[in-house]
């Protein structure tokens, strides 16, 4: 199998604008399609998860509108990125998906699966709450100060975002742009300021919203988080599994935003299994796993 470090872009015209994507794994089944966070291009994405998914399942990656290699302006709400993102799945053929979505992702996830039922299978939300949730809206600070730190200590500012100050999370954080720098060839466009400005606007926007009637969303959800998060406060993800009528949450222990990546290795085979589980009628009671 192709692994994610050498999986070529690609890219199809939607609607006029070019969108770069990277797909790999099995050619049958239904596709895992990853949506991804504020700032990141196809060349964020952890190997690990990637390759660890796409040994079961076919994997497509894309970057949105005004994203890395892909055409136009990021827009500035999660629902018109959400409307690209059905856009871009349907270019491809596709009438059946499960959605990977971490962080702004799994944001435009949400609205994905609210918009377009009919097009999502199963989902996988990450690093992710609810629209509307408290404290969301305060992301330009916290962005912004960890820029600073990470301005003062030369160093990227994920470290201070998504992984925790401690001796693990520190050496969480180093494995994992380890892991990021293992790609050399056929890398992606840089983020533009106009894609992290328009995402953080979409972002703030959606944290002052009404929340969404999230019981429309009656496929199976697996809600995932570290156990402090600090930029999206992991207990909206408990209150985003509350909200789904077929959720079940774990929470991952000493670790923050990304706690996906730096407890891989357990989250990798839960994401298959979540995958390859039997269909929940929906009214289903969230469960817990992990949460100490």
């Amino acid at each position: 199998m192709t692994a994610w470090t050498d999986t070529p872009n690609q890219s199809i015209d939607v609607k006029g604008v070019r969108f770069v994507y990277r797909e790999l794994g099995p050619t049958s089944g239904v596709p895992v399609v990853f949506l991804h966070h504020f700032t990141a291009t196809l060349d964020d994405w952890d190997p690990r998860v990637i390759d660890g998914v796409a040994e079961k399942h076919r994997v497509i990656a894309f970057d949105n509108r005004g994203v890395g290699g892909s055409g136009s302006k990021v827009p500035g709400s999660i629902d018109e990125m959400a409307a690209d993102a059905i856009a871009f799945i349907r270019a491809l053929g596709l009438n059946k998906v499960d959605l990977f979505g971490f962080s702004l992702g799994g944001g435009v996830a949400q609205v994905v699966a609210l918009r377009a039922s009919d097009l999502v299978r199963r989902i996988v939300l990450t690093g992710t709450g609810p629209r509307g949730g408290a404290g969301i809206d305060k992301m330009a600070i916290i962005v912004g100060s960890a820029y600073l730190k990470a301005t003062l200590t030369r160093q990227d500012a994920r470290n201070y975002l998504f992984f925790p100050r401690t001796a693990d999370g520190k050496r969480a954080a180093a494995a994992y742009f380890d892991r990021l720098a293992e790609r050399t060839t056929d890398l992606d466009t840089a983020i533009s300021l106009q894609a992290r400005l328009a995402q953080l606007r979409a972002i703030i926007a959606g944290g002052k919203a009404a929340p969404d009637d999230l019981s429309g969303i009656t496929q199976p959800v697996l809600v995932a988080n570290g156990n402090n998060d600090v930029m999206v406060a992991s207990e909206h993800s408990f209150d985003l599994a509350n909200r789904l009528p077929n959720a079940e949450i774990v929470i991952y222990p000493g670790s923050g935003h990304g706690g996906v990546f730096q407890h891989y290795r357990e989250f990798v085979p839960k994401v298959l299994e979540f995958l390859d589980g039997p269909d929940c009628a929906p009214g289903v009671q969230p469960t817990r796993e992990g949460s100490q």
